[in-house]
């Protein structure tokens, strides 16, 4: 087994101090069973338990900083006493129990991009890093796709696409699989597959109190039910059983367009945009437009600009339509590849694993709205709102507003009482999405104005009532029913499956059932 330091030598140099706070930090310990630990005891617990593959980690451990370091500095606010890198399943298990043991709150992480405040309350906890449970490995028939716990969106889309296949994931290259999945999972292919969750087959699962458990529509159904839509509420999943598909077309068109004059441009936009998905009507093959509002000085010095990039799984003949819907409203710039590799869209589209969106550092957070169709006058009071707000506080220009548009067909296709994701009536995901320097000042500025944006956006909806927030993007402020559903059913089977598998709520720190 490896450790984040030298252990042998640092007993041998008497080094190891006592531990009366965050393993050395100076912060009294939330539990009398650490008081006076040292490291050395806390690795007599864990390491004959842990496999010789498995590794922990100290703040004193030169790996630290990195291991607990999270896409948004917003989600760092928080405290990790001790990281664990389980190499199996029965690591992670030990991982959950000697927490337990130690009466330690823990954090299962995979791609570390959840930016919800939520993350920020644990304290003096134990980061269980899934790492190093990145396999991707396709099974002899073809039809399934055995994905590790740790693995990130990249892997999968590559691993599976070595083989000529694909699943429903996100389209962002960094973001891990199942994070994302066990609470949705948009992307491309969602019209041809629905959410990367509906493509769940079966799940090993780590229980609350270290168990393994395996979950599948045959074993502890309610559990499947509970983990496709809140499965961050419920267990830690080391690897999972999917759905591969052929790929559904040989290459994808992709293109972005600019167009620097909102004035007169914005609501000819999203008129555009409403015609293509009426009725939710939006091709499959269409997979993803996704348009922001985004300071861009090169194409406008002052203003917002409106950006879109546009993907489409076919050949340029059968895309030019659509690509003419946005060609006709005179973008002031716009580029297309005709020819890409269904590996190759992540890396053209900036969105793959050493793309800028994937840097750490920056206060990333997300403000989210469901919406059935564009209410473009609200759309326009954004614009107006993000404009003045960006020109009053440079600071926060590196932000952007975004709108989603992901086809429907294959998500529409799944019954929505199946699974506990309850925003299958929503055909857009908008958000507000500030981006800035790590600030406490800076923390509520973004989010009293990204509040007002969502204010809008909830306001022009023509459902009117309850609105939803896509869990995956929650900022952690949003109403529980908001997050999981306003059916009763819906809400109080999650809660009776707390009660079942999580009675002491272990899994808190992603946007809570139970709070």
């Amino acid at each position: 087994m490896m450790y984040g330091f030298n252990f042998k030598a640092a007993v041998v140099a008497g080094a190891i101090s006592l531990l009366p706070a965050v393993f050395g930090d100076g912060v009294n310990p939330r539990s009398d069973a650490l008081a006076g630990a040292t490291q050395a005891q806390v690795q007599q617990q864990y390491g004959p338990q842990l496999s010789k593959h498995a590794s922990i980690y100290f703040p004193s451990s030169p790996q630290f900083a990195n291991l607990t370091d999270r896409w948004s500095a917003f989600t760092t606010q928080g405290s990790i006493s001790i990281v664990i890198e389980p190499a199996t399943t029965h690591d992670v298990a030990v991982a959950v129990k000697l927490a337990n043991k130690f009466r330690l709150p823990f954090l299962a992480v995979n791609g570390g991009h959840a930016s919800t405040s939520s993350i920020n309350t644990i304290q003096q906890g134990v980061s269980i890093n899934l790492r190093n449970f990145n396999q991707v490995q396709i099974s002899n028939d073809g039809n399934t796709a055995l994905v590790g716990g740790g693995a990130n969106t990249h892997e999968v889309v590559n691993g599976l696409g070595a083989h000529g296949k694909v699943t429903a994931t996100t389209n962002g290259g960094c973001t891990g699989q199942l994070g994302p999945g066990l609470g949705g999972g948009f992307g491309r292919y969602m019209g041809y597959y629905g959410l990367i969750l509906d493509n769940i087959i079966d799940m090993t699962v780590v229980l609350a109190n270290g168990d393994v458990t395996h979950v599948s529509a045959t074993s502890n159904p309610d559990l499947y039910w509970g983990m496709k839509g809140a499965g961050q509420n419920l267990g830690i999943v080391t690897e999972a059983n999917f759905k591969i598909y052929d790929y559904p077309t040989s290459h994808w068109v992709y293109a972005e367009f600019i167009w620097a004059n909102a004035d007169e441009q914005l609501e000819p936009l999203f008129e555009a945009i409403n015609k293509i998905n009426v009725n939710s009507s939006q091709p499959k093959e269409l997979g993803s437009l996704y348009t922001m509002f985004a300071m861009i000085p090169e194409h406008n010095k002052t203003d917002p600009v409106m950006r879109m990039q546009f993907s489409y799984a076919g050949t340029l003949q059968e895309a030019q339509p659509w690509l003419d819907s946005f060609l006709n409203l005179n973008p002031v710039s716009w580029w297309k590849n005709d020819s890409l590799l269904p590996t190759e869209i992540q890396p053209a589209a900036t969105q793959d694993i050493d793309s800028q969106v994937c840097a750490a550092g920056t206060s990333w957070r997300l403000f989210p709205v469901g919406l059935k169709e564009y209410n473009i006058t609200a759309n326009r009071q954004v614009y107006n709102m993000f404009k003045q707000f960006v020109t009053e506080h440079p600071e926060f220009s590196g932000g952007v507003v975004q709108f989603e548009n992901y086809a429907q067909e294959g998500l529409r296709a799944v019954d929505p009482a199946s699974t506990a994701y309850a925003h299958r009536d929503d055909d857009i995901l908008v958000s507000m999405a500030p981006v800035y320097a790590p600030s406490k000042a800076s923390d509520v500025l973004a989010a009293d104005f990204a509040n007002k944006v969502r204010a809008i956006w909830r306001a022009g909806d023509a459902r009117g009532g309850n609105w939803s927030a896509y869990p995956n993007y929650a900022n952690g402020d949003e109403p529980t029913e908001a997050l999981y559903g306003y059916e009763s059913w819906r809400l109080e089977k999650l809660r009776g499956l707390k009660a079942k598998y999580d009675p002491q709520n272990r899994f808190r720190f992603y946007n809570p059932i139970v709070r």
